[in-house]
């Protein structure tokens, strides 16, 4: 996989988030068991900007040649992104969460092999 495939997949999936995150945020946080309160929809809505950014930064880089900055790149979000994946395991065994929340680790996980695995080809 290249690091043009990864980050258009990336820029889909960062606004699929965003937007859901951002116009639909209860949706989310019922699917995952919690309480949508009104500062967990304020949380949810700041975190819909974060990955419209996101989405925005992989959209604009696409094209970018090999370099340090985009290995570091790789390697932050996959590393960020298993984190992600790995505190959703955490939540839904600590029971804060429902098996909701599992769709998104797979998902997380898969992304975040996605990235070491072009960080890995791009050495």
């Amino acid at each position: 996989m290249s690091f043009f495939v990864m980050a258009l997949i990336m820029t889909c999936a960062a606004c699929l988030l965003g937007l859901r995150f951002i116009l639909a945020g209860g949706s989310v946080l019922r699917e995952w068991g919690i309480e949508a309160t009104t500062g967990a929809l304020v949380v949810s809505r700041r975190i819909g900007v974060i990955y419209l950014g996101i989405a925005l930064m992989f959209f604009l880089g696409r094209t970018a040649a090999p370099s340090d900055l985009r290995s570091a790149v790789c390697l932050v979000m996959g590393g960020g992104i298993a984190l992600l994946a790995c505190l959703g395991f955490f939540e839904f065994g600590a029971r804060r969460a429902s098996a909701g929340i599992l769709r998104s680790v797979v998902a997380e996980a898969v992304l975040a092999a996605g990235f070491v695995w072009v960080w890995w080809g791009g050495r």
